[in-house]
């Protein structure tokens, strides 16, 4: 029985597709590209942004006639969209089997036997409440088909408790639920130990963590989590995570990143708005003078941190001048990378009780006029490191150039990083020295010391090239559908 996998959305969303994987794979299932030999399609879906249900159901358009073909294929929709919509989804498509909650993805091959003897459609979309339960992910073998696992996730907590008028989170994802630090230390130990060279830790407000059954999060609980995991995983060469909340970057975070090496020298830190009175509506609970000198102690915590943010226009109500002052809140903290987004009304959301009053080709200009700042600001920070030196965690191959291979890696500051590698070696999960030589509009290009690329080992022969797609039938992407 063969299965693929979709993706869309967050890092989140991410992780819960590997527990998938990883339920299915111990299920007795074999995993698959190419959707016309799928036996089961699962789409995990987000609904952050606006019409996601709409552009699901154009791409389950897509596979009817799969499913029209062969009847036993089993589809499988997962994530936030199932869990917004769930059985209405099952009268809204036909070509549906199984509507499955992030909470419930343990029942997923029981549900797929069910689906597949003749049962009903069914939905299973409830929160874990009583009986809170993390998948354990699983270190990727080093000889896996899907490539080494360089670089993975770790869950520390689950759902949010903040509000946010304009987020939908809150309802796809429950209230917030906290793992004891002990399974977390021992899943980041088992993921190091077995190859896994950089672990993000994950949570919808991740720096909110705090033991279970304690009453708050406290000055240092997430930090003394990091500080546990640097000292009883030694073989770990980076921690991260995301997505902190700007309200609980305490003191004792910032010490720890001036105290902690294995904390990269970058946090992504959402800001969304610039205008305290826009983020008194988006109930942020900060302002922005508050946003910004957190920013500026993680800055000098630590030389040469970067920080990368998201940012939302024409949220209701957002004057003119209040986008301005995003404008000039980007510029003054300087970051190096920005997600902006469109303001879109969202199912269950107080945010559907404002006007949403900007109109949508004043939406499309502001974002432009944001990414143009944002664009500004990083061409001028990777051409500021041209010249310098960047250790860059290898993460893999990419395009072959003659007699060399072209790999990538993030750096210490998450830059991306391209360089060549000569003919038969394989860097993959090291972290190298590189001389940046380039700066492109997102990325960097470098190069290795002539001794550095002759130490590097040997590549197995299913290394020696970049992989080759095996996709035969491709399905469309959400942004494709729409």
């Amino acid at each position: 029985m063969r299965y693929l996998v979709q993706t869309f959305g967050c890092q989140m969303n991410a992780h819960d597709s590997r527990r998938i994987e990883e339920v299915l794979d111990g299920a007795g299932y074999v995993v698959t590209d190419d959707a016309a030999l799928a036996d089961v399609i699962v789409f995990n879906t987000c609904s952050v942004r606006e019409k996601a249900e709409h552009k699901l159901l154009s791409i389950l358009g897509t596979v009817r006639p799969l499913k029209e073909e062969r009847p036993s294929l089993t589809v499988v929709v997962a994530g936030c969209v199932a869990q917004q919509e769930g059985e209405r989804l099952l009268s809204r498509s036909a070509v549906v089997d199984v509507v499955l909650g992030p909470d419930n993805i343990a029942e997923l091959p029981g549900l797929i036997a069910s689906a597949q003897a003749g049962a009903p459609p069914v939905a299973r979309t409830v929160f874990d409440l009583d009986d809170t339960r993390f998948l354990v992910a699983s270190p990727r073998p080093h000889d896996s088909e899907r490539g080494r696992e360089v670089t993975s996730f770790v869950t520390v907590m689950k759902g949010c408790d903040e509000r946010c008028t304009f987020c939908v989170v809150p309802y796809t994802r429950g209230p917030e639920r906290y793992r004891a630090s002990s399974e977390i230390v021992a899943e980041v130990r088992a993921m190091a130990l077995g190859g896994t060279r950089e672990i993000t830790l994950l949570g919808q407000t991740v720096n909110s963590w705090h033991e279970p059954g304690t009453d708050e999060a406290g000055e240092s609980a997430f930090a003394s989590l990091l500080e546990r995991i640097a000292r009883e995983v030694p073989e770990l060469a980076r921690l991260r995570y995301t997505s902190p909340h700007p309200r609980h970057v305490t003191s004792a975070l910032v010490r720890a990143h001036a105290e902690l090496p294995v904390l990269p020298a970058h946090v992504h830190l959402p800001v969304q708005s610039g205008s305290n009175r826009v983020l008194k509506r988006m109930l942020r609970r900060y302002t922005r003078e508050h946003y910004v000198e957190r920013a500026h102690a993680l800055k000098s915590a630590r030389a040469g941190l970067t920080l990368s943010t998201d940012v939302i226009v024409g949220f209701p109500g957002e004057t003119r001048a209040e986008f301005e002052e995003t404008l000039s809140l980007v510029r003054e903290v300087g970051f190096s990378a920005a997600f902006a987004f469109k303001y879109s009304p969202r199912p269950h959301t107080p945010a559907l009780k404002l006007d949403d009053d900007i109109s949508e080709d004043e939406k499309d200009a502001r974002l432009a006029e944001l990414f143009e700042v944002v664009a500004v600001g990083q061409r001028a920070h990777l051409a500021s490191l041209v010249g310098t030196r960047a250790e860059v965690l290898v993460e893999g191959p990419g395009k072959e150039r003659g007699a060399a291979l072209r790999y990538r890696g993030r750096s210490e500051r998450h830059e991306i990083v391209h360089f060549d590698v000569p003919e038969g070696r394989d860097p993959t999960g090291m972290i190298v020295s590189v001389s940046l030589a380039r700066a492109n509009d997102h990325s960097l290009e470098g190069v290795l010391d002539l001794d550095v690329a002759a130490s590097l080992p040997k590549a197995s022969i299913a290394r020696a090239t970049p992989p080759k797609p095996r996709s035969l039938r491709r399905l469309p992407t959400l942004s494709e559908a729409s």
